[in-house]
Order: structure tokens, then C-alpha cells, then sequence
């Protein structure tokens, strides 16, 4: 069986080109949740910890151990929910300092709760002051969403908000809650500004 690699196997959910609908249904993730600026080292830190943990399960069978159901993948994207504090809300700029995130990575269906406490325990022999405390194994159901593609720097992105917008008054679609979720195809290290692919998606309610 060759490799899941979900850049073609779900362009659907991962590579949207311009605005459009979708049903994103129920899904595994590691996640971990955090405020204050991107740019931050706890940010760093979490980002490194939730790969860490989807590598160990990647990985398993190179230790010797085959889980029920396992099958060859790339390691799922990068993705957060992100929303501001009550301070953030008052204020008519974005100030990160007063951002509240939820970062995460998809895992695939046969993950279960003890595969999750084997990762947990696989990174923390290989950092044992890695704060694992935070990190949780969650399903979760985003729903009825709108979501496009954004290439450019992430400051850049109420470009693209726009245009989702537009999108959603011209197909009686209304923005469900004001935070959003983003996806991030690039690798923001290895990647020109210019060129970073995320992909941004709010939910929707159907106006009646």
C-alpha cells in the first residue's frame, strides 16, 4: 500500500484555492493551548512538542511496534485556533501579546488514548523538561466553515479575511464566531514570507 499523503489524498480540507464551503467532519488531533505572541519561545516550544509527539507515533514501527490499523502517512500539518483575551477585544489594532491559541496537529483514526500516553512518555525520555502538562488528545468537529487559501505573511492575512467575507454574503452564509482557525502548509522556517500557504477557515451559520 503506498504512503497516505494527505497533500493529495484531502486537497478538499488542506488546499482550497479561492473561497469555498466545506463540512470539516469529526477528527483526532494533539493539542495544546497557549497565549501571548507567536513569536515567543513558549510558542516554539508547543509547536515543538506537538510534532515531537506525531512523530513518535509515525515512528513506531521503526521501534518494532506495528499498532492495530497502522499505515504509512506524512505527518499531518500544523494548524491553531486563534482568538484575543478580553484586553485584545478592546483594542482596535491586533496587539499579539493579547492572542489565545489552540495549536494542534490531526492524527490519524488509529490513534487511541494509549498510543497518546506512548508518545507522551517517548518525548518526555527524550526531554524530560518538556512541559507535557498542557497537551491533551482530543476529537473535534468544526462543522459548516468557509475557508481559502492565503499565500503571503501571515500580517497580510485580512486580505484573504475579505475576500471570505464577500464570499459569504453572496451565498447567504454568515461568520458563526469571531475567531478562526489556520492551517499552516508551509513551513514558516524554511519558507520566503511571500510565499507561506495557510490555509484560513471561520465557521458559518446558513442565513435563513
Amino acid at each position: 500500500m503506498s504512503k497516505f499523503e494527505w497533500r493529495k489524498e484531502l486537497k478538499e480540507l488542506y488546499l482550497p484555492k479561492k473561497p469555498m464551503t466545506i463540512e470539516v467532519p469529526e477528527m483526532k488531533f494533539f493539542t495544546i493551548e497557549g497565549s501571548g505572541n507567536p513569536n515567543s519561545a513558549p510558542f516554539k516550544e508547543h509547536v515543538e512538542i506537538l510534532y515531537g509527539l506525531s512523530y513518535a507515533i509515525r515512528m513506531m514501527p521503526k521501534k518494532g511496534m506495528t499498532p492495530e490499523g497502522y499505515f504509512e502517512y506524512t505527518v499531518f500539518p500544523l494548524e491553531g485556533h486563534w482568538d484575543l483575551d478580553e484586553e485584545g477585544r478592546k483594542l482596535d489594532y491586533l496587539n499579539k501579546d493579547h492572542l489565545v491559541y489552540k495549536l494542534m496537529i490531526r492524527q490519524p483514526d488509529f490513534v487511541t488514548e494509549d498510543l497518546f500516553q506512548y508518545a507522551l512518555n517517548t518525548v518526555r525520555q527524550k526531554n524530560p523538561s518538556a512541559n507535557l502538562d498542557a497537551v491533551k488528545f482530543e476529537s473535534i468537529t468544526e462543522g459548516l466553515c468557509v475557508q481559502a487559501m492565503h499565500v503571503g505573511s501571515y500580517d497580510d492575512e485580512p486580505k484573504t479575511f475579505e475576500l471570505m467575507e464577500r464570499y459569504c454574503s453572496e451565498n447567504n452564509l454568515r461568520r458563526a464566531e469571531k475567531t478562526h482557525r489556520e492551517i499552516y502548509i508551509s513551513d514558516a522556517r524554511k519558507t520566503p514570507q511571500e510565499k507561506l500557504k495557510t490555509v484560513l477557515r471561520f465557521k458559518v451559520t446558513e442565513d435563513k
